[in-house]
């Protein structure tokens, strides 16, 4: 059986990774070990912020329509609650936005 020498395929893994890795400081970013450990720790990092992103928006824009709600004279869980009573099916996304844009609007949403 002949030999098999892999130089083709494991050159084009490593340039894969230091690809990845560049903008590393130090070795992370030149040595293959290094930066095949800090590439995989990143990805790892990457995916757990992507989910922790949508946790972060979705806070702020509680505390925006907390804002505008309590200075029309409701509370936060009130408005919410009132909404799903009402069947007005905006989310939190959509109600944030129109707490930035026009006040007007969510004046009368905070009425029904």
């Amino acid at each position: 059986m002949t030999r098999v020498k892999r130089g083709f395929v494991a050159k084009k893994r490593r340039k894969k990774i230091l690809k990845l890795a560049k903008g590393f400081r130090g070795a992370h970013s030149k040595l293959f070990t290094a930066a095949n450990q800090q590439t995989m720790k990143a990805l790892r990092y990457a995916y757990f912020d992507r989910r922790k992103k949508k946790n972060e928006f979705r806070k702020i824009w509680i505390q925006r329509i907390n804002v505008a709600a309590r200075n029309n004279g409701i509370k936060y869980n009130k408005l919410i609650n009132n909404l799903k009573i009402s069947k007005v099916l905006l989310n939190k996304k959509i109600l944030a936005k129109i707490t930035i844009s026009d006040n007007k609007t969510f004046n009368l949403i905070t009425k029904i």
